[in-house]
């Protein structure tokens, strides 16, 4: 039996070991896979609870689709570009949880910019090229 455990043991090792390797300059797992994961499940438990066969299909369609698109994140050696992609979303996913603030383009540089909101209309000055424009916060 002790002899069993020890190949058991060596083998994990090496398909771990193998499992690194091909994992090696790949982008591998982040906040927005984990989103695509969760919208990939949702969509496909709510093709299980819809009768009607077109939507279904759709639904699940939609599912594989997104499925694919976080194991292509998942697996790519592009990895300034996932990371870009991540970056985007968790600014998306933060400007939406801030209620207290709201967020616009400056006009000339594209700059975004935070103002607080209820103030009525407000002249905002950005930070970066200093134009002055007026906005209702």
């Amino acid at each position: 039996m002790n002899g069993f455990s020890n190949w058991l043991r060596q083998l994990g090792g090496k398909i771990s070991t193998g499992f690194r390797r091909f994992m090696q300059g790949r982008y591998g797992g982040d906040k927005l896979n984990m989103c695509l994961v969760w919208v990939s499940f949702g969509s496909y438990l709510l093709s299980l609870l819809i009768p009607a066969a077109l939507i279904k299909l759709l639904l699940i369609a939609l599912s594989y689709g997104v499925l694919g698109w976080a194991i292509f994140r998942l697996l790519s050696r592009n990895t300034y570009k996932r990371y870009q992609e991540n970056r985007k979303y968790l600014r998306f996913v933060e400007r939406l949880k801030d209620r207290e603030h709201r967020y616009y383009d400056c006009p000339r540089c594209r700059q975004p910019v935070r103002v607080p909101r209820g103030r009525g209309k407000i002249a905002i000055t950005c930070p970066k090229c200093r134009e002055k424009f007026i906005r209702k916060s």
